[in-house]
C-alpha cells in the first residue's frame, strides 16, 4: 500500500484506494511502454549480430512480456481493490494471474519453437524441412498439454486423477480411433524416414499409387496422378507397401534389343564395336557406369544384340529425347554397313530337289 496519507493529509478513506490503484495503473501503463521500447532498440541492435537466435528469443518474447506485465499490474491494483470492498469477485484475481502468466510462459515457448524451425530449415540446405516441421509439431503438442495440466494444477484440480481419467480415457479413444492414430503415426514414419518428400514422383508395384506428392498430412498424403486427379493415400498404408521413388534414382537406363538378318553376320562384331563406341563418346550417355553391347542370340528370325547403358539426365522427357538420339544413330551404323535390321520371315527349306515329269514326253 501506498502512505498517500503522509504525501496528501486529510483525504478521504474513501479516495484514498482509488487515487492508489489509479497511481497502480499508471505505473503499468509506463512500464509496458518502457518495456515495448527497451524490446525495440533490442531488435535493432541484434540485428547487426552474426546469429540470428538472439533476434527468435526477443521477438518471441515481445509481446508474451507486455501481457504479464499489465497481468501483474491489474493484480496488484485488484488486490487494492478487495482490501476496501472485500468484493468477492476480486478474490480470484491470484489465479487469473498464474493462470495468465502460464499462458504467457506458453505463448512464449510456442513462438521460440517456431521461430527455431523456420532458422534451422533455412539454415542449412541440407536439412529436411518437413522432418524439422514434424519435430516441430511434435515438441509444441507437448508443450501445450504440459501447460494444460500445470494450468489446472493452479487452479486445484488433481493432475493425478486427471492422469488416471485420461489414461483410461485414451485407452478407449485408441480402440475407437486406431486408424487415426494408425495414419498419425504413419504420416510421423513418413516424416523421419522421409521416403519422399513433396514434389518427388513415386509408385508403388503393390498397388495402383503412382504420382507425384503434393501434400504430406497427418492423416493422409495427397499424390496427383498423371491424369492430374489427387489422390488421397491414408498414411498407414504406406508403412505396409514398397514404394518407389524414381525421383531420386541418379541416372535413366537404355536397355534395347536390335535384330539383324542372319544374312548380315559377318558385319556383326563390326556393328557391335562401332554402337558402342558411339556410346562411349555420346555426351549425354554416362560412361562412367555400366555400359555393354553385346551380340547374345541367335533368335527365330535374327541375331539379335543388346545395348546397355544409362543417361546422364533423370528427367523424363529430356530422356526419351536422347534414347531417340541413340537409336537412329545405331539405325545410321547398320545401314552404313550394309546390313538391315531384321522383321519376321519364314523360309521352307526343302531337303531333296523335287523332279515334276512332263506326262507328254
Amino acid at each position: 500500500m501506498f502512505e498517500l496519507e503522509k504525501w496528501i493529509p486529510g483525504i478521504d478513506r474513501e479516495w484514498l484506494w482509488t487515487v492508489q490503484v489509479f497511481i497502480v495503473v499508471l505505473i503499468t501503463v509506463f512500464a509496458n511502454y518502457f518495456i515495448k521500447r527497451l524490446l525495440m532498440r533490442m531488435v535493432s541492435r541484434l540485428s547487426n549480430t552474426s546469429t540470428n537466435w538472439d533476434e527468435i528469443v526477443v521477438g518471441a518474447m515481445s509481446r508474451p512480456l507486455g501481457w504479464i506485465v499489465w497481468l501483474v499490474g491489474l493484480d496488484f491494483a485488484a488486490s487494492i481493490i478487495f482490501v476496501e470492498t472485500q468484493s468477492p469477485i476480486f478474490s480470484i484475481t491470484d489465479s487469473i494471474r498464474n493462470v495468465g502468466v502460464l499462458l504467457c510462459l506458453t505463448w512464449f515457448i510456442l513462438a521460440f519453437i517456431r521461430g527455431a524451425e523456420r532458422e534451422i530449415s533455412q539454415s542449412s540446405d541440407q536439412v529436411d524441412r518437413h522432418t524439422v516441421e514434424a519435430i516441430s509439431k511434435l515438441i509444441r503438442l507437448a508443450v501445450i498439454i504440459t501447460s494444460v495440466l500445470v494450468i489446472l494444477q493452479t487452479l486445484g484440480f488433481s493432475i493425478s486423477g486427471v492422469l488416471a481419467m485420461g489414461g483410461v480415457g485414451g485407452i478407449a479413444v485408441g480402440f475407437a480411433a486406431k486408424d487415426l492414430l494408425a495414419n498419425f503415426f504413419g504420416g510421423l514414419i513418413i516424416y523421419l524416414d522421409r521416403p519422399f518428400a513433396i514434389g518427388d514422383w513415386i509408385r508403388s508395384p503393390d498397388r495402383a499409387i503412382e504420382g507425384t506428392v503434393e501434400k504430406i498430412g497427418w492423416r493422409v498424403t495427397v499424390i496427383r496422378n498423371f491424369e492430374s486427379q489427387p489422390m488421397y493415400v491414408p498414411n498407414s498404408v504406406f508403412t505396409n507397401i514398397v514404394v518407389e521413388n524414381p525421383s531420386r534414382m541418379a541416372n535413366r537406363r537404355i536397355y534395347e534389343t536390335i535384330g539383324l538378318r542372319y544374312a548380315d553376320i559377318t558385319s556383326m562384331d563390326r556393328i557391335v564395336d562401332e554402337v558402342k563406341a558411339m556410346l562411349l563418346a555420346h555426351e549425354a550417355i554416362d560412361a562412367d557406369k555400366t555400359l555393354m553391347v553385346n551380340f547374345n542370340t541367335f533368335a527365330d528370325s535374327s541375331l539379335d544384340f543388346f545395348i546397355y547403358a544409362f543417361t546422364k539426365t533423370t528427367k523424363w522427357v529430356e530422356f526419351h529425347t536422347i534414347k531417340q538420339d541413340v537409336m537412329l544413330k545405331i539405325a545410321e551404323i547398320i545401314q552404313r554397313h550394309g546390313a538391315e535390321i531384321a522383321f519376321p520371315t519364314s523360309t521352307l527349306h526343302l531337303a531333296d530337289p523335287i523332279t515334276v515329269e512332263n506326262p507328254g514326253t
